[in-house]
């Protein structure tokens, strides 16, 4: 413990350095889940999982747990290629202490802004860029996290609600059906939903329904 101490109070610049680099790393695992959540794939395939669920009216079926398992392996799988590059030009090399600090994150942003980019709508990003007052950009090199991160975050959520509306669209029709049908019979005290419920179950499974939305997900990020 004692240790610990004396590098954040020493004077030596090598032990400050050292003291500024941990301090960083702390950070930047503290953020991790904000990272994952808002700078890669999840936040739209967590929507359209959650969507899927609620418009089949299973309640807590597959749980919660379930979902974000799902998500965030799906998550990985689409993500591997932009995490390798990342690795490859800037941890492995910060590692093998052959690039700076400075260097890596230089080097680490680069595959994960180009991945960004490629996923927000023009609109979204030219909104904050007009409200910071950001000028002379020629490249994605030359955009701020600080704006294309919620640039992104929002383009994913339209993304993620469109996909969730047509995911309703077929549901709706079947829950529409069956009231219909009850009314006409006066079975009016009786839930429609109860009476839906397994067709729509039914209708989900003959048309492999999750390998339809995860083919669809996965597509969307080609």
């Amino acid at each position: 413990m004692n240790d610990f101490i004396d590098i954040f109070s020493g004077t030596d610049p090598e032990a400050v350095s050292t003291s500024v680099q941990l301090l960083l790393l702390l950070t930047i695992f503290s953020l991790a889940p904000s990272i994952l959540i808002l700078m890669t794939s999840f936040t739209r395939i967590i929507i359209v999982l959650s969507f899927t669920r609620t418009s089949l009216a299973t309640q807590q079926m597959p749980p919660n747990q379930v979902l974000v398992g799902i998500a965030l392996f799906l998550t990985f799988f689409v993500m591997a290629p932009t995490f390798q590059e990342i690795n490859q030009q800037a941890l492995s090399p910060l590692m093998n202490e052959e690039i700076s600090l400075e260097e890596a994150y230089d080097q680490a942003s680069a595959p994960i802004k180009s991945f960004m980019a490629d996923h927000t709508r023009q609109r979204d990003l030219a909104l904050f860029l007009d409200y910071t007052d950001t000028e002379n950009i020629e490249s994605i090199d030359d955009i701020p996290l600080t704006v294309l991160v919620p640039a992104f975050a929002i383009s994913e959520l339209k993304t993620a609600f469109t996909m969730g509306f047509l995911i309703f669209i077929p549901f709706l029709v079947i829950d529409m059906t069956v009231a219909s049908i009850l009314m006409s019979m006066g079975m009016m005290m009786l839930p429609p939903v109860m009476i839906s419920l397994p067709f729509k179950v039914l209708l989900f499974v003959m048309v492999d329904g999750w390998y339809l939305i995860t083919e669809s997900l996965l597509s969307g990020f080609n």
